[in-house]
């Protein structure tokens, strides 16, 4: 770095609020004694600091402790909602507790009045400065830390680990929050295999995101397993799950999608009910295609009207299912234009990865999608993948 350039990388930006002139004066001339670069800007009331800092920035506030609007540990409290900025408060030499005081109220240092010198300001306002920006990247650590420790709460709640019991169906699962250091959407999955050797699945999504829709998304996780288990199938099921949606939204706006799915390896089926949601796709190895499943409304849209008729297909000996909410195809198609993925597209994607393990099959789908959509379609995403090998050589 060029000694011009750290010039500027060192400029501070002193706010003095102080309404005697000439101790103003003192200030001025002091903090031209110290040598330090800087630029310095002067208020004479608190409410006018305020307004300043609404538009202006400071790295430092010199502030006096006796104002025309706001006295003592007062005006530490009135400036500070207001800035980020390090404030350094000016004492009187008749006021020995005063700076201890505006240090609890959340100043970062104090200098009285008449015993200040050059280097002793230079020093206050570095260490004041520096102080500051500690504190706020503590702060920055402290809620990444609460957040992260909020989604992984979350994540076992939406993403739980699969109830199987043949080793005939795997389950693959991937989540990613659409915005970097987000919170957890609505998005949810589950899968669970019954005593009848079904295995059923669940993908949806909760509008909206955030804590409101993540707790309503693992509500309904936890409802439509043990609802499953409990032997609900089918319509009666995603009737309970809309009774229990609209019990347990926040507002009426609410709504979710989701797609039920029961694999049925004895019978060789595949049984599909879609509640506003897209049809998955069918991976075998003559290729991949987009499966034609009839439709429902998605559940709180028009509670107690809704019908999901049940689309069955018949279940190759060996492939796999791909059930994801519309993040994974709603982002870009292209780093440059602005055409959407899409279906079409994501069938392009998936035909072109050829390994055969899946859960790499899923990182590599997303990474492809995340690389072209280039950061700039912000909705979360997750994708069920469910593999299957009912053919004679694995009964064998």
């Amino acid at each position: 770095m060029t000694d011009q350039a750290a010039g500027r990388a060192e400029q501070y930006r002193i706010l003095l609020v102080e309404d005697d002139d000439g101790d103003a004066l003192l200030v001025e001339e002091l903090l031209y004694d110290t040598g330090l670069p800087h630029t310095l800007t002067r208020c004479h009331t608190a409410a006018e600091a305020r307004t300043m800092l609404a538009t202006r920035p400071v790295d430092c506030i010199l502030l006096d402790l006796h104002l025309p609007d706001a006295s003592g540990v007062q005006t530490v409290q009135a400036i500070q909602p207001d800035t980020q900025a390090a404030i350094i408060v000016l004492t009187g030499l008749d006021e020995p507790h005063a700076g201890v005081e505006a240090l609890a109220a959340g100043a970062q240092d104090y200098l009285i009045k008449g015993k200040v010198e050059p280097d002793l300001m230079q020093r206050a306002v570095r260490y004041a400065v520096q102080r500051k920006q500690a504190e706020r990247a503590n702060a920055a650590l402290q809620i990444g830390r609460l957040r992260a420790e909020e989604n992984a709460r979350l994540e076992r709640g939406l993403l739980p680990e699969p109830l199987l019991s043949s080793t005939a169906v795997t389950a693959s699962s991937r989540y990613y929050p659409g915005r970097a250091q987000a919170l957890l959407g609505g998005d949810f999955l589950d899968v669970v295999q019954t005593d009848d050797g079904q295995v059923h699945a669940v993908i949806g999504d909760v509008s909206g995101h955030g804590p409101d829709a993540a707790a309503l998304g693992v509500c309904l996780r936890i409802a439509w397993r043990a609802l499953t288990l409990g032997g609900h199938r089918d319509q009666h099921l995603l009737h309970l799950l809309e009774q229990i949606h609209i019990a347990e939204r926040t507002g009426s706006d609410l709504f979710t999608t989701c797609t039920l799915i029961t694999l049925d390896p004895v019978r060789a089926t595949l049984t599909l009910h879609l509640a506003g949601h897209h049809e998955p796709l069918l991976v075998t190895p003559d290729g991949v295609q987009e499966v034609t499943a009839a439709h429902g409304i998605a559940l709180g849209i028009a509670p107690g009207l809704g019908k999901w008729p049940a689309t069955t297909l018949a279940l190759p000996a060996r492939g796999a299912l791909i059930a994801y909410t519309d993040g994974l195809i709603e982002g870009f198609a292209d780093s440059v234009d602005d055409t959407r993925l899409g279906v079409e597209g994501l069938l392009r994607i998936v035909d072109a990865i050829r390994t055969p393990d899946s859960g790499t099959h899923l990182d590599q789908l997303i990474a492809r999608t995340r690389t072209l959509n280039a950061d700039r379609h912000t909705d979360d995403l997750a994708v069920l993948r469910l593999d299957w090998n009912t053919g004679p050589e694995r009964r064998a």
